[in-house]
């Protein structure tokens, strides 16, 4: 699919839908640890324009994400 959206893209204050993660079983073992799965809702609280973690909530609870990560996260707009 052309122009997919990943969440190291998404700015500030944006809340989003996760629709699917990409990579084998090993990231999406890491991200469901973290309370990250195919399905949710997050809000991206910090997405600093200079690189660095993503800082985003899930399920009520703060996460920081590496942008690696983030880039193999799926997402659409609310």
């Amino acid at each position: 699919m052309v122009g997919q959206l990943t969440l190291d893209s998404v700015p500030n204050g944006r809340e989003v839908r996760i629709v699917e993660i990409k990579g084998g079983w090993g990231i999406r073992q890491r991200l469901n640890q973290m309370g990250i799965n195919t399905g949710d809702v997050i809000f991206v609280k910090r997405s600093g324009i200079m690189g660095g973690p993503i800082l985003i909530r899930v399920h009520g609870t703060e996460v920081a994400l590496g942008r690696g990560m983030a880039k193999k996260v799926i997402i659409s707009e609310r």
